[in-house]
């Protein structure tokens, strides 16, 4: 028995460096939070209104999500008060009602609609279906290989970006390499002091959101060295029924 034992350990071990190292070096996962790559990707967020049909019921309901990653659901208000939503770096946002201390949890999008409404106590503060945002492979060897390059969906890590969260990853899409020059296609709206020429200098990518109205990027805080690229987007990998190429 302890050498049965013994041996399944040893797999054991094996097979988490090895997923360990595929991880590190070749396709990394990453879930996308936000909305500023939609609509190539999406990060989490909610269609308002729709109601609970035959597959929004347990148990066809956990088959539903793992499908599709999304659930419908009503938030009903434990007491009354009016509505704070406190966001969150995930994409998500904390909804508190009044005094009370218990979140409920919405995308950022579905949270935005909800702030400052008053509500009494088992009132419907929020209806409808709330969707997972995409989880992707990130290609990690590629650039091992090959540039990148203009019109490639880039994963990089914010650290050392002083304008930036520290210690995440940002995915934008690569618009100049080293040594060009690009004008904005879409400069930000009231942001006169924010250059709509830009020249990128040895080792730097400048990098936006597909979605510009809704995306803090290179626009706003200039370009990303080249030494915090950790990527190319590959694959949506769930959920299941979006699987797709990046492109």
């Amino acid at each position: 028995m302890k050498k049965f034992c013994q041996e399944w350990l040893d797999t054991l071990v094996v097979a988490i460096s090895v997923a360990m190292a595929f991880r590190a070096y070749f396709f990394q996962p990453f879930n996308i939070p936000t909305g500023s790559m939609q609509e190539t990707l999406w990060g989490n967020h909610t269609v308002p209104g729709v109601e609970q049909g035959a597959w929004d019921k347990f148990p066809l309901s956990v088959l539903k999500w793992v499908w599709t990653g999304e659930k419908v659901v009503e938030l009903k208000a434990e007491n009354s008060g009016t509505v704070r939503a406190v966001p969150r770096a995930d994409g998500n946002a904390n909804i508190y009602v009044g005094t009370s201390k218990k979140p409920f949890v919405l995308p950022a999008d579905a949270a935005l609609t909800v702030a400052g409404k008053f509500v009494r106590k088992g009132e419907s503060v929020w209806k409808g279906a709330v969707r997972t945002g995409d989880f992707i492979f990130v290609n990690r060897w590629r650039w091992n290989f090959f540039r990148p390059q203009v019109g490639e969906v880039a994963v990089f890590s914010t650290t050392g970006i002083p304008q930036l969260q520290q210690g995440t990853h940002y995915i934008k899409r690569i618009k100049a390499t080293p040594g060009q020059t690009y004008v904005l296609e879409h400069p930000v709206a009231g942001r006169p002091d924010l250059p709509t020429v830009i020249e990128t200098g040895a080792d730097e990518y400048f990098a936006c959101g597909d979605n510009f109205n809704n995306s803090f990027d290179s626009r706003y805080w200039g370009a990303v060295p080249g030494t915090k690229l950790r990527g190319v987007g590959s694959v949506v990998f769930w959920p299941f029924n979006g699987w797709r190429k990046i492109r």
